[in-house]
């Protein structure tokens, strides 16, 4: 029987040619990825509107304030003379604050749950981080102003007594403790550190659940102890989603309003003392002045609002970028 296929010259090399595999979608599945590509589309058009919204809005305010906008510290809108230079920093002061609780809080409770934690035990204490990040940020203001405020006044003034060069001392008289030390940024950041906790527990854990098990194995074989394990392991594997999910959580504490607008006493220079009374986030500044707004403050208020906008965007946008370009983020960027 005569051979069917060309043969190859002499000094030709073989090609491989791969083939290619299609496969028919039923209406069910173009039904579903039609629904996908809407809803991510969606988001994006959402987003934008937002920000086309608040750069209308806000525009008029920026032509009057100018770059000032971003170095002054007051906000005196009837005399043109406003800008966020003191609130943004205090609102960052409030969310590191808040960060420097959570995070460490967070890893702890993540590895606890999906390394530590009996079968048994792991689904409630998974069900109990989602109720902690389901609760309303009212619920944490009032706690937080009622109960812990007073609670924490001593120990803000042992902090501001024994620990001066981190905590600068101010001079404190007699009765003057609760005046001094209630409603400062360490107890604003304090409380809105309880509503980011569960936020980064839920990543980190979902990320230290994805580390490899065949490595995890391998580490058990070597006689590796469960600790080792977590640290040669878990850990390096979770690394950017670890620092993802404080990036997100700092995001998050950024944004937080009710919270802060309830604890915080309104001031209009940047409080370096974090544990005296005062402070200021941009969140904040819009719940207490947008009911006796004017337009023009309403304008102020919105640019202000545009500012915070780009800022949590961008952190958001840089916090994904960082889980994508690290190993715990590469099995799911594909």
């Amino acid at each position: 029987m005569a051979d069917t296929m060309p043969e190859a010259g002499a000094g030709a090399e073989p090609q491989d040619v791969p083939r290619v595999i299609t496969a028919q979608l039923s209406a069910a599945d173009r039904a579903f990825r039609g629904l996908l590509r809407g809803g991510g589309i969606a988001v994006f058009v959402i987003t934008g509107m937002i920000g086309v919204f608040l750069v209308i809005r806000a525009w008029s305010s920026y032509r009057v304030a100018g770059w000032g906008f971003f170095s002054t510290g007051t906000w005196l809108v009837g005399e043109n003379h406003f800008g966020i230079g003191s609130i943004l920093p205090n609102g960052v002061i409030i969310a590191v604050i808040a960060l420097v609780v959570a995070v460490p809080c967070a890893i702890v409770a993540a590895l606890f749950i999906s390394e530590y934690a009996p079968g048994a035990l792991r689904r409630p204490l998974i069900a109990l981080v989602d109720l902690m990040a389901a609760i309303p940020s009212i619920v944490y203001a009032l706690w937080g102003v009622f109960f812990f405020q007073p609670e924490a006044l001593g120990f803000a003034r042992w902090l501001t007594d024994h620990l001066g060069p981190v905590f600068p001392p101010f001079r404190i008289v007699g009765q003057e403790t609760k005046i001094a030390f209630s409603s400062s940024p360490f107890i604003a950041g304090l409380v809105v550190s309880l509503m980011v906790i569960p936020i980064i527990t839920s990543l980190c854990r979902e990320v230290f659940s994805q580390a490899p098990q065949g490595e995890r194995e391998a580490a058990y074989a070597l006689g590796a102890s469960r600790w080792a394990v977590i640290r040669t392991v878990v850990l390096p594997y979770g690394r950017g989603g670890m620092i993802g999910a404080g990036m997100l959580g700092f995001g998050r504490a950024m944004g937080e309003t009710i919270a802060v607008s309830l604890i915080i006493s309104p001031v209009w220079t940047v409080n370096w003392h974090l544990l005296q009374t005062g402070g200021m986030s941009i969140p904040a500044l819009i719940a207490l002045r947008y009911t006796e707004s004017t337009p023009q403050m309403l304008s102020a208020l919105m640019a202000a609002g545009l500012v915070l906008f780009a800022f949590t965007l961008a952190v958001n946008a840089a916090a994904g970028v960082i889980i994508t370009r690290t190993r715990s983020g590469a099995q799911t960027a594909d």
